[in-house]
């Protein structure tokens, strides 16, 4: 060996034969040197191919190039492109007849069954793009895109998969990822060994399903808290125009991470209030249309999913075969009732009962209306290409987008309470939700914004959730004053021990650090879950239970042998006996003894299970032949020892490569030769490392029993996971009985924390009524902190129930309103509230109609969206409602305003007689309180002035045209009776910064329409005194003389008491300008007194 090495060095440093120079020997043709780009390196090689004819040129410069894009490709590809969007590669850049490779015949056959998708393909260690899907993702990602071969292609590495899908599902791409079905072992004793790999569709992803996915959900980046509702939306046309009906809507939403699914059916007006109320409710992340669309509904929802909201649109057809849709949707649970049998037998172990959940999913679907179930047949069939359509058989989890016990806010309420979502900027910072949500969990969070969306209208469910709040606050031990709290149908003066605050504390905090238990077990039940993940969401679970266990609810009083309750909030003690019950906790340890944490931690699918006791027979049979396989190996040892006469040989492993031979230079005696048919792997300057072939076959058949334990332990934790659908619904219980813990606890930190009261509401026989001592805003109370001035609120249906509310523009108005309306919803909701003392009646609804916007894209004026919104109100409200409207008929003129305004305000006295706060700057509204006197009061927002005169010398009426408004206003922000003279427009116009030219001139025009209509009310005064002055027709000759002498006498009395008013108002409005000179403020305001005492002597 050592000469056969020296001569391989010998003839590597041995010097090369200069070649001969010979005239007739042709130097071999250069076709490239450098490539400068792809597309003309495919260019060449089709150009210069032995099967292309190359066409002879011409010597002629002025002829064309055969591509005339060539050039301007090539300047695309080597340089950097100047706009962000790379150019598609179109048939006409492609060659005639090109030569596809297999993986090329592969994308195009993937691309033809999944049109409407961005294929992610992997091959070797990254997953390529392909043609438009290429240059998308070029644009999306930041990545380079060039030509190979026929596509233009991009690629990013596969340990980036996740990253990369979630910024392209974000923006509202469909995703799918292609992988190797195969691996290289089981390909190289497949039939397909000469081929390429065999690949195919193993994922899809959209934004409603992407936290369901396998290998990609779970991530919850920012938006855990957020719901991804997938919402299908059909329509039928109704066209009643005396009801105002246009539309009949249905709809199903599905949250397919978490199991809610929703469904209704309603009646909808031109203007689709209905619908858009829906769709701020559930904010869909993706859109499922049904074809048969009207144009309105379509443009609303296109609307909805503008391009800066990302929201996922697409159509599907409503051609369902015989029977309809519901058979459609029976023959789905026909098909799943018969391939979701347990095929693990863990049935016996966990007391599993899927039947009973299919017979709850029969009878919801059965009670569901006709649309409805239209769109819960297109929602399977689109679920089924992601295999999710299995969540639609759980009929626990089905509830009506509308309920009787449920309050639902218009879309308007939503939006301009914030309750959501602020006005500003469209985030949730300053809105309700987020001034309230004080939850330490994720899943909490997304059914605390449930509740402040959808207010209690039933009292007992109402005074349930007080209690509960009650006596996590009594239990808390830094309670101010440890004060008792009285629990509606519960015995007063109840002592209430502090460990069922720090227990539900300490609960929720662990659940807050751990993973979202609620999207955990959907993921278990779509089988999607890791194993790790498994384990994670069934301790924290498990943990939650044995901790709740400690509170014991009930325990035996020894002296009187009765039980005494621990808890005795019923909600609070039902929520802690569902999350922590027995079965729960039992069923649990049993599905977490079947798994190796250790295994799970490390990713080992292989040694996951725990095989003792008989419990996955084909597991131990697998991991028994890997046993035999090794112990194969091990046993050639031995026949190599006696081979090379070594006794101490042994197998050794080097960089991944086992079972090698190693054999020191000069070690074996000297008549033992290594065989031949040993093939050397790699080699040292002092050693050789060996495969024999039996240690290859022997290799070759472990590799083969581990690819084959790999699948088997694959499909057993399919299996295993199949198994848990028969508990599904029992974890899916405990999952929302711990949300709704969350819940009661985050109101009662609120309470604490903000010095909120327990609101107090009246029985069903007491008129309706809402009574609020000093009330704030909560979220106006949060930025200005003490600053900020409560107000009074009473409203009692057999009294004053409406308010019509004047003031000063910026004066406070819009708060107090919002202000009254906020705290009936966070009562409603079952919080305390920003108050002193609070008395309600129970409301089934609040309606609002404030704010000013149009909606161009929807054919919609601002006039219009007033109009539609009174309409809204006027047709839904009740004597039980709670009605704040805002300024009615500023969208038009005057005169249209004021009318507007005035008979929508009678209306809603004469007919509905609600609960009304009525803003308004039309003084002539308040004379409505002429024809109701005892229902309608006037109140205004009070302020402070102070007014500056000038000089009397100067021409009055120069100085208004001449003089800004200067009026100095302080707000007060107090309630108080009366009618503001003033709205102080001028003011607000200074402070928007208006050039000092158009205030002046609108002060000027503002003066000289108010002399107009003080001429005309004393034209009118004039005409009325001389009807009643003249005499009958008989005398008119008689008494010519004196009436006509008597009727000058009057005009003069007229005009001296115009000329009078006219300069002691002159006099006041220049004390009010005059901001300099103190001593002409103080001689205008001397006129204006003797003026005063004239026309009250005369």
């Amino acid at each position: 060996m050592g000469k056969q090495k020296q001569q391989v060095i010998s003839r590597f440093f041995a010097p090369k034969p200069k070649p001969s120079p010979s005239p007739t020997t042709t130097p071999p043709k250069i076709t490239t040197t450098v490539s400068f780009s792809p597309a003309k390196r495919l260019r060449n090689t089709q150009l210069t191919s032995p099967r292309t004819k190359i066409p002879k040129i011409d010597q002629n410069p002025n002829l064309p190039l055969p591509n005339p894009t060539l050039h301007q490709k090539f300047r695309n590809k080597l340089l950097e492109p100047s706009s962000p969007t790379l150019s598609e590669p179109s048939t006409s850049t492609q060659f005639s007849n090109p030569k596809y490779t297999p993986l090329e015949q592969q994308v195009i056959e993937l691309k033809s069954k999944y049109p409407d998708v961005l294929l992610m393909i992997e091959v070797g260690y990254k997953y390529r793009f392909f043609g438009d899907d290429a240059e998308n993702a070029a644009r999306l990602l930041g990545i380079y895109a060039h030509m190979d071969h026929n596509f233009l292609t991009a690629s990013v590495p596969t340990f980036r998969l996740h990253f990369h899908v979630r910024r392209l599902v974000s923006a509202g791409y469909k995703v799918g990822v292609v992988k190797q079905t195969e691996t290289a072992a089981i390909k190289a004793h497949g039939a397909n060994r000469l081929g390429p790999f065999c690949r195919g569709l193993s994922a899809l992803y959209t934004k409603s399903t992407l936290e369901a996915a396998e290998d990609l959900g779970g991530g919850e980046e920012k938006c855990g808290s957020v719901s991804n509702y997938l919402v299908c939306v059909v329509e039928k046309v109704v066209g009643d125009v005396e009801s105002g009906v246009d539309v009949r809507i249905g709809a199903v939403g599905v949250e397919v991470s978490t199991g809610d699914v929703v469904y209704g059916e309603f009646d909808d007006n031109f203007m689709r209030s209905g619908l858009e109320a829906m769709v701020l409710n559930l904010s869909p992340a993706e859109l499922l249309l049904g074809k048969l669309l009207s144009k309105k509904t379509e443009k609303l929802l296109l609307a909805y999913a503008g391009p800066s909201s990302n929201v996922r649109v697409e159509y599907a057809s409503q051609d369902f075969r015989d029977g309809g849709a519901l058979a459609e949707v029976m023959s789905l649970y026909e098909n799943l009732n018969e391939s979701n049998l347990p095929e693990v037998n863990l049935k016996k172990d966990m007391s599993l009962e899927p039947q009973d959940s299919n017979c709850l999913a029969f009878e919801a679907i059965m009670a569901m209306p006709d649309l409805a179930i239209q769109a819960l047949a297109l929602t399977i069939q689109h679920l089924k290409q992601f295999g999710f359509e299995r969540m639609l058989c759980l009929g626990a989890s089905f509830r009506p987008l509308t309920s009787s016990m449920e309050m639902t806010l218009s879309a308007n309420a939503l939006q301009q309470l914030e309750v959501l979502k602020n006005n500003f900027d469209g985030s949730e910072c300053g809105s309700l939700v987020q001034c309230m949500n004080h939850t330490l969990t994720t899943f909490g969070s997304r059914l605390f914004r449930h509740w402040v969306t959808h207010p209690l209208c039933d009292r007992n469910m109402i005074n349930a959730r007080l209690d509960a709040i009650s006596e996590i606050l009594e239990s808390m031990s830094t309670c101010k004053d440890s004060q008792r709290f009285d629990f509606a149908g519960e015995n007063s003066g109840i002592s209430v021990k502090p460990e069922i605050h720090h227990i539900i504390s300490s609960v929720l905090i662990t659940l807050g650090k751990a993973p979202d238990i609620q999207r955990g077990i959907a993921r278990i039940f779509h089988r999607t879950a890791t194993a790790s993940e498994f384990i994670c969401v069934i301790q924290a679970m498990l943990a939650a239970g044995e901790k709740l266990q400690q509170l014991h609810i009930e325990e035996e009083d020894d002296e009187k042998n009765q039980r005494v309750r621990i808890v005795h909030s019923v909600l609070l003690r039902k929520l802690i006996l569902t999350a922590s019950s027995s079965s729960i906790v039992s069923t649990a340890t049993s599905l977490l003894s079947t798994l190796n944490k250790e295994a799970a931690d490390q990713r080992d699918l292989l040694n996951l299970f725990n095989v003792a006791d008989g419990k996955f027979p084909e597991v131990a049979a697998a991991r028994t032949k890997i046993y035999l396989a090794k112990e194969k190996l091990d046993e050639l040892i031995h026949l190599y020892r006696k081979q090379l006469r070594m006794s101490n040989l042994e197998f050794i492993s080097v960089s991944g490569v086992t079972h090698l031979i190693e054999k020191l230079c000069m070690q074996l005696p000297l008549d033992v030769v290594v065989p031949s048919n040993w093939i050397k792997v790699n080699s040292t300057k002092k050693t050789i490392r060996y495969h024999p072939p039996e240690v290859l076959n022997a290799l070759d058949q472990l590799t083969l029993v581990n690819e084959e334990l790999s699948l088997l332990c694959r499909a057993t934790w399919d299996s295993f996971l199949k198994t848990f659908c028969g508990c599904y619904s029992e974890f899916q219980a405990v999952a929302q009985a711990l949300a709704a813990l969350d819940c009661l606890y985050s109101l009662a930190m609120l309470s604490r924390t903000k010095n909120y009261v327990r609101p107090v509401f009246v029985g069903d026989n007491e008129p309706v009524q809402v009574h609020i001592s000093s009330g704030r805003h909560p979220v106006m109370e949060n930025i200005l902190q003490d600053n900020f001035v409560p107000n009074d609120t009473n409203l009692n249906a057999d009294g004053e129930y409406c308010q019509i509310v004047t003031g000063p523009n910026m004066g406070g108005k819009s708060c107090y309103i919002r202000q009254v309306a906020l705290i009936a919803l966070m009562a409603q909701v079952g919080s305390f509230v920003p108050a002193s003392s609070a008395k309600l009646h129970v409301l089934d609804g609040i309606y609002t109609r404030m704010g000013a916007s149009d909606s161009i894209q929807l054919g919609r004026s601002t006039f219009l969206e007033e109009l539609s919104e009174a309409s809204h109100i006027l047709q839904h409200s009740t004597s039980r409602s709670l009605v704040i409207i805002d300024e009615l008929g500023r969208g038009t003129s005057t005169h249209d305003g004021v009318a507007i305004a005035y008979a929508t305000l009678h209306h809603l006295l004469e007919h509905r007689k609600c609960m009304l706060l009525f803003v308004t700057h039309y003084p002539e509204i308040v004379s409505v309180r002429n024809e109701f006197p005892c229902s309608v009061g006037a109140y205004h927002v009070s302020y402070l002035t102070s007014q500056k005169e000038t000089d009397l010398d100067i021409n009055f009426h120069q100085q208004i045209d001449d003089t800004v408004n200067r009026d100095d206003i302080t707000y007060l922000y107090k309630l108080v009776p009366g009618v503001a003279e003033r709205s102080f427009g001028f003011k607000v116009a200074r402070l928007a910064q208006l050039p000092s030219s158009c205030i002046r001139r609108a002060i000027s025009m503002a003066a000289r329409m108010e002399l107009e209509v003080s001429k005309r009310e004393k034209d009118k005064l004039i005409k009325c005194t001389n009807r009643e002055l003249l005499p009958n027709e008989d005398a008119e000759k008689d008494t010519c003389i004196p009436n006509s002498s008597l009727q000058r006498a009057e005009i003069e009395n007229f005009e001296e008491l115009e000329n009078g008013y006219r300069d002691l108002f002159i006099n006041l409005n220049m004390a009010f300008l005059e901001e300099e000179d103190v001593s002409k403020r103080l001689r205008c305001l001397k006129h204006a007194k003797g003026l005063a005492n004239k026309l009250l002597n005369r």
